[in-house]
């Protein structure tokens, strides 16, 4: 019984450095769509969705391994050596995972700075066309109000 418990447990964490390495490839298209001349945001927002749903089966997974993993931690304690292969395997597993999660928290954090910085430019360039506009306007308004100044040296006989 407990064997087929550490082959559910290998299989669950499997699954999840499958779900992480599917994340890392939307982590590299968001990176894509920040590094390129034109900014996507309809494909960024549509990967953001897509990755919260492969997030969403992560959660199950993990839940559904620490279940798993409290049903057999006892009799893995104690017979330790009956299942030293599999629990090696495991670690390794684990291992594994760990190290993929820290990638892709990495990533996470690259791409959060390339959209702040994007957005900030965006800001910035939104500021300057308002100061552009702002500056048009004024000229517009003082050469309207300075063609109602009648000439002076105007010769009024005829």
């Amino acid at each position: 019984m407990t064997e087929n418990y550490l082959t559910l447990l290998e299989e669950s964490l499997r699954r999840k450095l499958q779900v992480l390495a599917e994340i890392q490839k939307y982590n590299l298209r968001q990176q894509e769509i920040f590094q390129s001349d034109q900014v996507d945001l309809d494909k960024f927002d549509e990967y953001v969705a897509e990755k919260g749903v492969l997030i969403d089966k992560l959660t199950a997974l993990d839940s559904g391994f620490e279940k798993l993993y409290a049903k057999v931690a006892e009799e893995l304690k104690t017979d330790r050596q009956r299942y030293a292969g599999q629990i090696k395997t495991l670690q390794a597993l684990v291992a594994e995972v760990t190290e993929t999660g820290v990638a892709v928290q990495a990533q996470e954090a690259r791409n959060k700075k390339l959209i702040e910085d994007y957005f900030k430019r965006e800001r910035d360039g939104i500021r300057m066309n308002r100061k552009t506009s702002k500056a048009a306007i004024n000229y517009y308004k003082n050469m309207n109000k300075s063609s109602l100044v009648m000439p002076v040296f105007m010769d009024d006989k005829k």
